[in-house]
């Protein structure tokens, strides 16, 4: 009995000693998988510069999306070359899967032809349809009028628009 007494603390310490250990749950990364500074890109289609794009830094992320967090300058072209129209935004984001981008903060498109330019705080763009839109107030200035309203659905280059909800004045040609 004595022999039990003296052997049974040891295994119990020894059962103690050999507990499960909970092993820590692995952390996983989220960031970006490729990060750029002071980036240029062309996209072209058939040879041609169709949008230029510059930014300070540009974030890859696992999920095939881009973030632009200081902002972004394009530009975008016609079919022989000349410069229609300029979009820059505080900060933006390339959405891979919807192929959409969108711009935050202070955007500011404007056509070069036609003299106009566009306010917002948030626009999106796809370039598949050419098309720009956002939910959010816009001021649009011309040559000879301001116009202000909420939700816009436009072509890339401002050359047609639809103001949702337009407030103020403005010149109806008859």
């Amino acid at each position: 009995m004595l022999w039990l007494a003296i052997l049974y603390p040891g295994v119990v310490l020894l059962i103690l000693s050999c507990a499960i250990k909970e092993t820590p749950k692995p952390i996983i990364y989220d960031g970006p998988l490729t990060q750029g500074e002071d980036v240029e890109m062309l996209y072209t289609e058939k040879d041609l510069i169709k949008v230029k794009m510059k930014a300070k830094k540009v974030n890859d992320l696992q999920n095939g999306d881009r973030e632009f967090p200081e902002g972004i300058y394009l530009e975008f072209f016609d079919e022989t070359g000349k410069l229609t129209s300029t979009l820059i935004a505080n900060q933006a984001y390339y959405f891979k899967q919807e192929d959409k981008w969108r711009g935050r903060g202070k955007v500011e498109v404007k056509n070069i032809e036609k003299n106009q330019q566009l306010n917002t705080e948030e626009l999106f763009w796809k370039p598949e349809t050419k098309k720009i839109f956002t939910e959010k107030f816009v001021t649009i200035r011309t040559e000879s009028e301001i116009l202000y309203g909420t939700g816009l659905d436009a072509t890339e280059n401002l050359s047609t628009y639809t103001i949702t909800n337009p407030e103020g004045e403005m010149d109806v040609k008859e």
